[in-house]
């Protein structure tokens, strides 16, 4: 046991320092000299901090506090004792956890004993009188003994042992040795930094692929995992090559308190497991997991794996932008020096792409434009560039809350968001992270990071909503309401994390969130009933016998007869099962769901048939006066117009006409098309992508002008939608396109109901489509919702309506929609 060589007086145990336990008394280095009997006093110093009796039990980072100075107190001892002193030649360096002043209960010691050419005899003589008393102690030791210039060029061709050489730290002996030593890694670090990074984030990839992501693992690797302490120590390395700063990306005031806090709690863990275990352990064990909960306060299992989950997630975020931070600032050599800098693109109202994120424009004002959030995140989702994190801060301090009821063009935003596949669930994690999704939603802060409670469940409930929103945007085209489908997704497990069942008090929920985002009343209607509903399908097929009438009953009971309502429940109860985890949507689930929904439909009523709008008597004298009109006048939202065309009824009319919208960035929210005598009367409600629209008069003359084959749309319009999309996986769709044909009671005439994904210019290529095939267009109804269309078109058919006419519709349309991407090609079979 250590003890003073001079009395001190005993204080309570609240930081390092001397303090009296047991009647033994524990040193901290600075206060005086220590008498040794080897190695093994440390041991039972060690053992003195972690077995307190409980009122004088140590926290964990006062722990980790007086664990540093007890090792180094020992090694200083020791050191002076060998003749590692100033003028020596000789100096001990550590690295690890006692380098970064992160000394763990069982923790390694990493130990470099540098010397200055001294004779090898002597080097070693004293390398074993300071190894082998912890050797025999059975301190887990990792040693090394070099020379500076040996230790840079191990530093140089080993990337792992020249990051660790990064947290070197002087213990004892010649302090100018030392610094030569973390002065020369950190040196060579910054310049060879360029060569360095791709395999410095290979290896980090590897990983976590190794060791799986913490926030969603039951038993994580708090050190190795994706969000640990090992990411932490890259974003040091990346702030010494001085390519991004420590804490990038985030502040004090965001969910979880930054990462400084996150990195205290990983740490607090750690400390607890390592108390609890008796040995070093970086996996957190589900059987310790309460008693480590208590231990630091936090509650039970579930608390603790809350808050791991929210410190993870918050230095994943992190790392994600510190390493890409990082890749843009790389130093520039060679013939890439001479490149020009990157084009700033713009890609919606206030959002531009530049070096690869989502950034805001040089003219946007966050301070006025409450909406820019979820444009500059669904920018993010669609185009799969992430969001710059100076963007993301700028928006949490300057943005100004969205009114109640949201604006149209907010809600249609988040529509698109939502509807954008897997690239939503990054986009709403960074939102989340940097506090800008709670602002939106503040009823998400009882379900961010909260943990299953059952074992099938992979993720936390708020990425689970977030996965089942991806699933369902696959599914968008199976339903008439893809924007309810969407929404339903997002809160069906809202209610989660409060008192009560959180199907009923979801519902609660889904009716004042459906009122702060502007919804119809009946819409809002809707999306209570999938919160409240959204178990029912699957627990009745699985549980219940469905040749029984009343099974098939208590169903259309429940949904007051609302097929519309069941076929958004059938499409969710497949991505809420998709959402959850491995094996939990199958043949047998997905059979007993489809028959239970077959079978209400039989007792449901069929829905009405589309049917046109009507159309304002002021538009129809117009019409009758003949001539080309065009009028844009501006609609219900702030960015919304209203752009009427009205023109002789030709072949070609509607394509020209949404192509010259198209060809001015004029997205096309919703339209009624219909005719008078020999007009057509075409009103489209658009939304600019970027600035204000044209003058009314420019889209007169260049629709003149498409008409007449002057403006060849069709060439200008594919170059437009290849520089928006790209080469990547946003050229396909994440829906399979739908096609429903209705017979009416005109001979030759359908109804054709079309569910795809929009993209740029797709009216325009529907209608040159439909004349390509002899359908004229009667009139149609057209509406976008998010990232989907629900269009419905009567057909006018030359040939007379027959099941062959209908396939030439069908494959006709089929070349102009966006597609499903290709299924994976199927692996090389195995060849011995």
């Amino acid at each position: 046991m250590i003890k003073p060589a001079a009395p001190l007086r005993p204080v309570e145990p609240e930081g390092a320092g001397p303090w009296r336990m047991n009647g033994w008394w524990v040193v901290a280095a600075g206060n005086g000299g220590v008498q040794h009997n080897g190695a093994a006093d440390l041991v039972k110093a060690r053992a003195q901090l972690l077995d307190g009796a409980r009122t004088s039990r140590l926290d964990p980072e006062a722990l980790r506090a007086a664990l540093v100075d007890l090792f180094e107190l020992w090694l200083t001892s020791k050191g002076n004792e060998l003749g590692i002193t100033a003028d020596s030649g000789l100096s001990l360096v550590a690295v690890g956890g006692l380098g970064r002043r992160e000394m763990l209960p069982y923790s390694d010691l990493d130990l470099v004993l540098l010397h200055d050419d001294i004779d090898p005899a002597v080097v070693a003589e004293v390398a074993d009188q300071l190894w082998y008393p912890l050797w025999d102690a059975h301190i887990k030791l990792d040693h090394s003994v070099r020379t500076v210039p040996q230790a840079l060029r191990v530093a140089a061709d080993d990337l792992v042992a020249g990051l660790g050489m990064l947290e070197a730290r002087h213990i004892v002996g010649d302090v100018e040795l030392s610094n030569l030593l973390i002065g020369g890694v950190r040196r060579e670090w910054r310049t060879g930094i360029r060569t360095r990074f791709d395999d410095l984030v290979t290896q980090t990839q590897q990983r976590w692929q190794r060791s799986g992501q913490i926030a969603h693992r039951a038993e994580p690797d708090l050190k190795n995992g994706r969000g640990g302490l090992r990411d932490i120590q890259l974003l040091d390395a990346l702030a010494i090559a001085q390519l991004t700063d420590a804490m990038p990306g985030l502040g004090p005031d965001v969910p979880g308190g930054g990462l400084r806090q996150a990195h205290r709690r990983l740490l607090d863990v750690r400390t607890e497991l390592h108390r609890v275990a008796g040995r070093a352990r970086d996996q957190l064990r589900a059987q310790d997991a309460d008693e480590i909960g208590a231990a630091l306060r936090i509650g039970d299992r579930f608390d603790l794996a809350r808050t791991l989950s929210d410190s993870a997630r918050t230095v994943s975020y992190s790392v994600d932008v510190g390493v890409r931070t990082a890749a843009n600032a790389l130093p520039r050599r060679g013939l890439a020096r001479l490149r020009r800098m990157p084009v700033r693109r713009p890609l919606d109202e206030g959002v531009v792409e530049h070096s690869g994120e989502v950034v805001l424009a040089r003219d946007a004002r966050p301070q006025r434009d409450p909406g820019l959030i979820l444009r500059v995140a669904s920018a993010s989702a669609q185009t799969g560039l992430p969001m710059s994190a100076t963007t993301l801060n700028r928006l949490s301090e300057d943005a100004p809350e969205l009114r109640e009821p949201w604006p149209k063009d907010a809600l249609n935003d988040l529509l698109v968001l939502l509807g954008s596949g897997r690239g939503a669930i990054d986009a709403v994690e960074a939102l989340d992270r940097t506090g800008l999704w709670g602002r939106l939603f503040p009823e998400w802060g009882a379900v961010r990071d909260l943990p299953p409670r059952d074992a099938v469940h992979t993720w936390t409930v708020d990425r689970h909503l977030m996965e089942t929103v991806a699933y369902a945007s696959g599914l968008s085209t199976r339903v008439a309401r893809p924007d309810l489908l969407a929404l339903g997704a997002l809160l069906h497990d809202i209610g989660k994390g409060r008192a009560g069942d959180h199907s009923v008090v979801g519902a609660e929920l889904a009716t004042h969130i459906g009122r702060r985002l502007g919804l119809w009343p009946s819409d809002i209607r809707t999306l209570t009933a999938i919160v409240r509903h959204h178990l029912l399908l699957p627990d009745t097929a699985t549980r219940r016998d469905l040749a029984d009438p009343a099974t098939v009953a208590h169903v259309v009971d429940a949904l007051e007869g609302d097929v519309g309502l069941l076929e958004l429940l059938h499409a969710l109860a497949e991505a809420d099962s998709l959402a959850t985890g491995p094996g939990v949507w199958g043949d047998w689930k997905a059979s007993l769901i489809g028959d239970l929904v077959r079978r209400c439909k039989l007792v449901m009523a069929g829905d009405p048939l589309p049917q046109p709008e009507p159309i304002d008597p002021e538009l129809v004298e117009k019409a009758q006066a003949g001539g080309v009109h065009v009028t844009l006048t501006p609609g219900e939202g702030k960015h919304n117009f209203i752009v009427t065309v009205i023109a002789p009824d030709e072949p070609g009319l509607l394509a020209d006409a949404a192509g010259v919208l198209a060809l001015h960035s004029l997205r096309v929210l919703s339209a009624s098309l219909g005719s008078v005598g020999d007009s057509a009367i075409n009103s489209f409600v658009v939304t600019p992508k970027f600035g204000d629209p044209p003058d009314a008069g420019l889209l007169r003359e260049e629709l003149i002008r498409a008409s007449s084959g002057a403006l060849n749309l069709a060439n200008v319009l594919a170059k437009r939608e290849a520089e928006a999309v790209g080469p990547g996986p946003g050229q396909y769709a994440r829906a399979e396109p739908r096609m429903i044909f209705s017979t009416t009671s005109t001979p030759g005439q359908v109804i054709l109901e079309l569910r795809a994904e929009d993209r740029i210019g797709l009216l325009n290529r529907l209608a040159g489509a439909f004349a390509g095939v002899g359908a004229n267009v009667r009139w149609a109804k057209i509406v976008t919702m998010g990232a989907a269309v629900v269009d419905a078109f009567c057909l006018d058919l030359v040939d007379g309506d027959s099941p062959h006419q209908r396939e030439r519709i069908e494959s006709a349309v089929r070349e102009v929609i966006p597609r499903p991407a290709p299924p994976p090609p199927k692996p090389e079979p195995f060849d011995e």
